[in-house]
């Protein structure tokens, strides 16, 4: 199954509808959705290195704009759903030491946390709680999330092919590293905010 999914990424790095896809996935994983955009990105930029600064661009773009609609939850809906995501995430007796650290830190917060694996939409419900200035929101936003994208592009860009060949050789064994990523990611928030 593991590698069926594999190939469906990589060769779905050439059809029309591969960019929807990329760009929902990027979009919700900023507001709403647990899975990171990487998982449909790296396949993607490994079967087409070529391609891979458009699909950090459309990372980018998505996920800011996702980003945007997270900070809508925390500012505009934080009573009702915002409240029930972070409940959902367990986190919800930590928000308002989250909150405070705002006023000193917010920008360091935002580039920091859109860089890293942990959860990047418990930023943006955060941020849009906690009042933070939407411009410098939506700025550190693209800085943080352009970085992490467009890391991603350089590496494959570059070393697509050795990258590609590697993964292929041990694609249970990435698949595990990057799972474990990810959840490292939600400790490390639960343990942080």
């Amino acid at each position: 199954m593991l590698r069926r999914t594999y190939d469906w990424c990589i060769a779905a790095a050439d059809k029309p509808y591969a960019l929807w896809i990329l760009a929902a996935v990027a979009f919700a994983e900023s507001s709403f959705f647990p899975v990171p955009p990487d998982i449909m990105l790296l396949p993607m930029a490994l079967a087409r290195p070529q391609r891979a600064w458009l699909f950090a661009t459309l990372c980018t773009i998505a996920s800011v704009a996702g980003g945007v609609l997270g900070y809508a939850i925390g500012a505009l809906l934080y009573d009702s759903l915002g409240q029930w995501l972070i409940h959902l995430y367990g986190l919800g007796g930590k928000v308002e030491a989250f909150r405070e650290s705002y006023a000193q830190w917010g920008a360091w917060i935002i580039i920091g946390k859109g860089l890293t694996p942990i959860p990047y939409k418990l930023v943006t419900i955060t941020s849009g709680f906690a009042g933070y200035d939407i411009w410098l929101f939506i700025l550190c936003s693209i800085i943080a999330r352009g970085s992490r994208f467009f890391i991603v592009a350089i590496l494959l860009n570059r070393y697509g092919d050795v990258i590609r060949r590697e993964i292929e050789k041990r694609l249970g064994l990435w698949v595990a590293i990057g799972a474990a990523v990810i959840v490292l990611g939600f400790v490390i928030a639960f343990r942080l905010v």
